[in-house]
Parts: C-alpha cells; sequence; structure tokens
C-alpha cells in the first residue's frame, strides 16, 4: 500500500478531486487529504474525510504532538496536488510554508505532480509559465492543463484533466519514479495510431482484430503528460479521450493510411501502433449476405491494404522518429525476437516496440511488457507493469532519439 498526500487547492475544480480521491482510494493506496483553507470553500472536509477515512486539517496548529507539517511530507510515497491553482504554483515555487499543504511540499523526500487548473489567461501569463519552470527544474512534475470548457462560458488550456488520466499518471510516478513523466517532449508533435481497423463485407458484418487501443491510448496520455502536442488517430476504439490530445476516428485500413500520412508531415515522431488489417475483402456486398440466399458466397477473395508504415518510413522527414510496433508469437521458424528483429529491417523503421501475444497476452488487458528494438542495434526491456507504466519505458527509449531542438 503507498502513502499518498493529495493536496487540493482553492479551485473550482476541486470538485473533481473528490472522484480522484476516490480512484486512489480503489486502488488500494492511503490517501491523506491536505487541503487549503480556499480548498474547502468547494469542498467541504466532511467529504473528504468520509472518501479517505483519515483527518483533515489546513493549518500547522492542528494535531501540534503529530507535528503534521513535517511528518506529512516526510512519511510520503507520492504528493499530488490537484488542482493545482497559480496561487499554490506560486507560493510553492517560492518555497513558501503559510499553510499545510505548502509546509508538507517543503518536507516531501517523494515525487511530487501538480496538476494545473486556472483560467487560460492565468495559465500562459509569464509569471504562472516561471514559476511552472521552477518547479520542474527542481525536479517537481508538472502536468500541462487540459484544454476545454472553463468556468463560464470561455474554453482553452486550463481546464483540469479528468480524475481516471491523472490516476493513471500518479500510479506510473509510483513505478518509475517521476522521471517516468519529465518534460522531455515539450515543443514535440507526436502523432500515433492505436485500435484495430476494420474491413467491411457487408453493411453488418467486417474483418477486424482484437486491438483494444489501450496501449495506443496510454503512449498519447503520458506523451502529452510529458509535454508533446499529440495527435491520436484511432480506429475504432471505445475510450474517452486523454487529456490534451486531439483524436482523428478511422475506420479502415484505408482510412487509417490517409489520416496517418496527413498527420505525420510535420511531426518529429509518428508511431503506429495500431493493428492494421493486412487484408481486405476485395468487394463489399451492398446488402446483407444471407445464409441459403442468392448472395451466399463460396467464397470471399481479398486483397492486401497498404503497408501504412512502409509508407511512413519512405516519405518521413529529416530527424523524424518512426516507430513501429510487432504484435508476434514463437513458431517453428523463429522465436519472438528473431521475428521482429526480421521485421524491424524489412520495415526499416528507427524503433520497434515487440509485444509477445503467445496465449492471449496484451490485448485487452490493463498490463503490458515489451521489448524495445533500435535500428543501431539497441534492445531496452521494459518490464510488466501498467499499460501507461510501459508507455512511459517506450517514451524514453524514444526521446533519447530525437534531435535537440532548435534554438528560439
Amino acid at each position: 500500500m503507498s502513502r499518498i498526500v493529495l493536496g487540493v487547492s482553492g479551485g473550482v475544480a476541486a470538485y473533481k478531486s473528490a472522484l480522484l480521491l476516490r480512484a486512489l482510494t480503489e486502488a488500494g493506496h492511503d490517501v491523506r487529504v491536505v487541503p487549503t483553507p480556499g480548498a474547502l470553500h468547494f469542498v467541504g472536509a466532511a467529504t473528504f474525510e468520509a472518501l479517505s477515512g483519515n483527518p483533515v486539517t489546513t493549518d500547522v496548529w492542528s494535531d501540534v504532538p503529530e507535528v503534521a507539517h513535517v511528518r506529512i511530507g516526510q512519511n510520503a510515497d507520492l504528493v499530488v496536488v490537484a488542482p493545482a491553482t497559480a496561487d499554490l504554483l506560486a507560493r510553492a515555487a517560492m518555497g513558501r510554508a503559510d499553510d499545510l499543504l505548502t509546509a508538507t511540499l517543503l518536507t516531501a523526500h517523494c515525487p511530487v505532480v501538480f496538476v494545473p487548473a486556472m483560467h487560460t489567461e492565468m495559465w500562459l501569463h509569464p509569471a504562472t509559465q516561471d514559476n511552472v519552470d521552477t518547479l520542474r527544474r527542481r525536479g517537481a512534475v508538472v502536468l500541462p492543463p487540459a484544454v476545454g470548457r472553463l468556468t463560464g462560458p470561455d474554453s482553452g488550456p486550463g481546464r483540469l484533466p479528468e480524475p481516471a488520466d491523472i490516476a493513471a499518471l500518479a500510479a506510473v510516478v509510483l513505478d518509475a519514479g517521476a522521471g517516468a513523466l519529465a518534460q522531455d517532449l515539450v515543443g514535440r508533435r507526436v502523432v500515433i495510431s492505436a485500435g484495430g481497423t476494420r474491413e467491411p463485407l457487408d453493411p453488418v458484418r467486417y474483418l477486424g482484430n482484437r486491438s483494444s487501443g489501450k496501449q495506443g491510448w496510454a503512449l498519447a496520455r503520458v506523451a502529452a503528460a510529458r509535454g508533446a502536442d499529440v495527435v491520436l488517430v484511432a480506429a475504432n476504439v471505445e475510450l474517452p479521450a486523454p487529456f490534451g490530445v486531439r483524436i482523428v476516428p478511422v475506420g479502415t485500413a484505408e482510412e487509417l493510411r490517409a489520416a496517418m500520412l496527413a498527420e505525420a508531415a510535420d511531426a518529429d515522431v509518428v508511431v503506429m501502433s495500431a493493428a492494421v488489417a493486412d487484408f481486405r475483402p476485395a468487394a463489399v456486398a451492398a446488402t446483407k449476405m444471407k445464409k441459403g440466399s442468392a448472395s451466399e458466397p463460396d467464397t470471399v477473395p481479398l486483397v492486401r491494404n497498404p503497408d501504412v508504415l512502409a509508407e511512413l518510413v519512405a516519405g518521413r522527414a529529416p530527424g523524424q522518429v518512426v516507430v513501429g510496433f510487432a504484435a508476434e508469437t514463437g513458431d517453428a521458424d523463429g522465436d519472438v525476437l528473431a521475428h521482429a528483429r526480421a521485421k524491424l529491417a524489412r520495415k526499416g523503421c528507427d524503433v520497434l516496440v515487440v509485444n509477445d501475444v503467445s496465449a492471449g497476452q496484451v490485448f485487452g488487458r490493463a498490463e503490458n511488457a515489451v521489448v524495445v528494438l533500435g535500428a543501431d542495434g539497441s534492445v531496452t526491456e521494459v518490464p510488466k507493469g501498467s499499460k501507461d507504466a510501459v508507455a512511459a519505458g517506450v517514451w524514453t527509449a524514444v526521446a533519447g532519439r530525437l534531435d535537440p531542438p532548435a534554438e528560439g
């Protein structure tokens, strides 16, 4: 059981902190909520106490014998501040200790994650950006805010990410440390495909595969958390959109091909994690094919789908990193890595992420483990963990291959 401090500052997005608290406790963590006095104007202490099972205080004068302003931070495995308002970020960057939450931040030896939420103008103000840079330089993780509806009619960057996304990213930091969400993709444009294509046979049936899109979703979520501008080309995935990610929905291999080629033109990284059907029916029936009817086929002729990864490799821009995925099983001709190395050489991509899908592994599962093969001969094993943790390991391997950002 991990000990998590959930800091809550005084913004209207504080109502989502109750949902985040529930997600963290249901995952088996011991959560101590430390709100600012302003936060209790939005959510009462009784709510936090009922959901966490722990006492809630805001000042250093309560539980004096416990020395709470020191002990809470010292004993924590992770501190998450959600929402983190502009005021809280400023006080944290200055090293203030004028309430229990800021005192806790000064005594924490564990990873600290700030999840900003504020109006767009506040987020974009140079003072706030300087404070964010200061906190990141000191080793804290400051997630980018989501883009969407804010208080009142306004919309833009500054919205608190959804609690499920925050909880997933918190788990990544618990598993792999703050470096898993290093801000090494800031200013980078990333295009990711996810899910599985469906090739129609008639208006009812299609040829498809078992890909759930969960690993691609995790790659997008973690890339956005690491600062990237992310486009997710999604083939038949029924999952909530990750925060800070633009979704381009597609259905067939041809639709995915068109979307990926269009979006990849100015990308720094292109990731082909979608399971693209190798074949499609040569013709699509206009009406449902029924058993025993004149339209019942004896066979279903198939034609090859385009090799999207090969096209992306052939058309890549200078400095662009192309990442392929391989779902492999061993057979009489070789083991999983032997087949993967052959695919890497055949496709010509920079990196190949290898999944062993023997015995029903990976598809639809919550956990994964991969091997990242580089065209330079490098081999990086990413151990079994949540798909977000695996995504973090993949991005660490990929980020090191990017050219240094251009001077401003």
